[in-house]
Parts: C-alpha cells; sequence; structure tokens
C-alpha cells in the first residue's frame, strides 16, 4: 500500500509541454497531476499502448481528439472527465488566464519517452 502528496514543484515536462507531477505509480497504471500555463497550446500527439483518462481540477481549456472514426473538440472545465483510448490522436489548450490542472491516470502504466508521438494537430503549439 502507497501513500503519497502533491509534489510542489513539477517533475518534468510531458511530450506535449504540460508540467506534470507523479502522484502515484504501479502495476496496472499511473496516477500525474498536470497543469497548462494560461493560453498555452500543446504540441498534439498520440499514444503507441497506452491508454488515459482525465479528471479536470481547474481552469478551462479544450482538447481536440480523433480516433480515425470520430474527431472533435471537447471542453475541459472542472469536473469534467474524458478518455484517451490508445492510438487516439489529441491535442488540448488552455483557453483562460488561469492554469489549467487535471488529474491523468495511464493505463498501462507509462513505458517511457517513445510511446508519445508528436503529429500535427488542429492548433500551431506555443511550447
Amino acid at each position: 500500500m502507497k501513500t503519497t502528496t502533491l509534489p510542489e514543484h513539477a517533475d518534468r515536462k510531458s511530450p506535449a509541454g504540460a508540467d506534470v507531477r507523479f502522484i502515484m505509480d504501479g502495476t496496472t497504471g499511473d496516477m500525474i497531476h498536470s497543469t497548462v500555463p494560461p493560453h498555452q497550446i500543446n504540441n498534439a500527439t498520440v499514444h503507441a499502448t497506452v491508454s488515459e483518462f482525465w479528471y479536470v481540477l481547474e481552469g478551462h481549456g479544450e482538447i481536440w481528439r480523433d480516433d480515425g472514426a470520430d474527431s472533435g473538440v471537447s471542453q475541459l472545465v472542472p469536473g469534467t472527465s474524458i478518455d484517451i483510448p490508445v492510438g487516439t490522436k489529441f491535442q488540448y489548450r488552455n483557453v483562460s488566464e488561469t492554469d489549467l490542472k487535471f488529474i491523468c491516470i495511464t493505463m498501462p502504466p507509462w513505458p517511457g519517452a517513445t510511446e508519445a508521438i508528436i503529429i500535427e494537430g488542429r492548433w500551431k503549439p506555443t511550447v
């Protein structure tokens, strides 16, 4: 059994460009806290083996997702949950004056630097 607390500072940048704090790791998945500064547009990516669940804590953003059959933009506001199935192209941005903060759970655990492939997205990245 593990107990953790949210680190004061980011552990690293995600491949997309968010500030990431590691919260929990396990045999079936990982959990991170992500922060996107005001008006930042992150890189578009696609994951090779990992699916994600997100839960928005603070701020206001948008996420574009394209799974090959369906494509669209969803609002990221507090209380919203989204999924990103493996192989889904996605890009997100903060459209507000405050930080966009969310919890992200990856399944299976994040395998390393080669997992996320940067692609052309819906918006021009600012990172």
